[in-house]
């Protein structure tokens, strides 16, 4: 059990001093870069909103799956909730992005809490199974209240108010990727904060050893139900962001494609480690990007080869390979005459 007993290597291979360092500068990286791309690729803000929002989201699965050990395949229910009940409550009450970044965010928390005490109890395959089970049936309930979502035809009509009553949000789509931008930063410290916390480092043990944490007088079923719905949070915050920058919400947004899409860019970045998140998603979108509009008959046939060639020569993901860059510029540390390191 590595985060309680002291393992100095982590799940993904990492010493401990170069996950620090990593992760310590993940957060400033992130927000340079993304200034960086602001005025680098300002033709493409529309995309670089979506891979903000989507970051985010792939984030809320890395809490439950790189921390957690909670194999799923239905964290677009959580997502695809925050963004229709954001998307329903601006077209017809409230339509402040902040307000609506909270309201999304706690439906998808109570989603993730509800669906959650009732389907930890299993394990394995079985729970694989029922989060996939969770995401259709939310998907069928979207469908058929076309009243309130629009059904198959989308929810439409989402019209922001200025960011803090300042800042419009344009056509270019300036202020939006600056918001997105910013969530996204603001998610990261908080998931940060939240897995160096005792219940973060609780939940790596429910990971590890489940049975360990139980003789030790903890819950694993609380901590696993309580970081669930925590990231059903996340993922709630992040469909609202997608629905207040992108207008629109469509039933693909609570779709099982769209969970899988999910894990799929969560281990090309890295599980366990919160940057891999945001790598794998910037990695797997833009290759996407670039790829479709280069070949649209052929891209997946890239993309697919792209993945197997990650997952065979970086199992860490790509941030596996920011953790040789930093063991190679990080001394090592001496040792004793008795061969000890100090």
């Amino acid at each position: 059990m590595s985060a309680i007993a002291g393992d100095p290597r982590s799940a993904t291979g990492a010493h401990p001093m170069i996950r620090t360092v990593l992760d310590s500068l993940g957060v400033p990286l992130v927000a340079l870069a993304g200034l960086a791309a602001f005025w680098l690729f300002p033709d493409d803000l529309g995309l670089l909103t979506r891979i903000a929002a989507t970051a985010l989201y792939v984030l809320s699965l890395d809490l439950v799956l790189g921390y957690c050990g909670i194999a799923t395949l239905g964290q677009a229910a959580m997502f695809g909730t925050g963004a229709y009940v954001a998307g329903i409550v601006a077209v017809n009450w409230i339509n402040e992005p902040m307000l609506l970044l909270a309201v999304g965010g706690l439906a998808g928390g109570l989603v993730a809490l509800a669906t959650g005490a009732l389907i930890l109890h299993a394990r394995g395959l079985t729970l694989l199974m029922l989060t996939v089970a969770v995401v259709q049936i939310v998907q069928e309930v979207v469908n058929k209240a076309r009243d309130w979502t629009g059904g198959s035809d989308g929810l439409s009509g989402i019209d922001p108010a200025p960011v803090l009553g300042l800042f419009r949000f344009d056509l270019y789509g300036r202020t939006s990727y600056l918001f997105a931008l910013a969530v996204l930063v603001a998610g990261l410290l908080v998931a940060r904060r939240i897995v160096r916390s005792p219940f973060g480092l609780a939940c790596r043990g429910v990971r590890e050893d489940p049975l360990r944490i139980a003789a030790l007088g903890g819950s694993p079923r609380r901590y696993l139900v309580t970081m669930y719905a925590v990231a059903g949070i996340f993922a709630g915050v992040a469909g609202a962001l997608t629905a207040v920058s992108s207008g629109i919400v469509g039933l693909d947004s609570v779709s099982f494609s769209w969970s899988a899409e999910a894990l799929v860019m969560l281990v090309l970045g890295g599980t366990g480690r919160l940057f891999g998140a945001v790598i794998g998603t910037v990695a797997f979108m833009g290759i996407h990007h670039i790829l479709a509009a280069t070949d649209p008959f052929h891209w997946m046939l890239f993309i697919g080869l792209f993945l197997m060639a990650v997952v065979l020569f970086l199992p860490g993901g790509i941030v596996s390979v920011f953790d040789g860059l930093i063991a190679r510029l990080t001394p090592s540390s001496p040792r004793r005459s008795d061969g000890a390191t100090r």
